[in-house]
């Protein structure tokens, strides 16, 4: 990693009252978390209220969103990056038989039942409204501008790994 030349803005403590003109001294890594933890937190209490988690409902979309029914292990790698352990995902896939929204065929691949189809659009619903709150006063715009310094930020940090 090479470090910057030629900047002038110092790095500032983090400040939950820092006034609009002191936000570029703020620590990225702050602010992103506390987003992270607000956004996370919103999600998993209006899912509780339904109980439902949301590695549940990340199980749900994977099984549901590709070309082709995925195995156990195949979900379970590709959730686990996502998940709070490394048992997680394999844990909601139990859970899910249990519920009855998940069946395996005989090559056992994992599909939806209609009852966890059912869930799944309504769990969609609601993350469609939670995300329409956090996004008030945003416009795609800006909301654009954002996940792009974001993403920078990560391909500055950890490289790019196409080059």
């Amino acid at each position: 990693m090479s470090l910057l030349t030629g900047t002038t803005t110092d790095q500032a403590p983090a400040d939950p009252a820092a006034t609009d003109d002191m936000l570029a001294t703020q620590p990225i890594g702050y602010w992103s978390g506390l987003a992270h933890a607000a956004v996370t937190r919103q999600l998993r209490d209006a899912m509780a209220r339904i109980d439902v988690t949301q590695p549940q409902y990340w199980v749900l979309n994977r099984v549901n969103g590709g070309p082709a029914a995925p195995s156990r292990e195949e979900v379970v790698i590709q959730l686990t990056s996502l998940a709070d352990g490394p048992h997680e995902i394999a844990r909601v896939i139990d859970q899910l038989f249990h519920r009855g929204w998940l069946r395996a065929d005989a090559g056992q691949r994992l599909q939806l039942t209609d009852a966890g189809e059912a869930a799944r659009v309504r769990l969609r619903e609601l993350v469609t409204e939670l995300r329409g709150v956090a996004h008030e006063g945003i416009s795609d715009e800006e909301y654009v501008a954002a996940l792009k310094v974001l993403r920078r930020v990560i391909t500055n940090l950890e490289g790019d790994e196409t080059s």
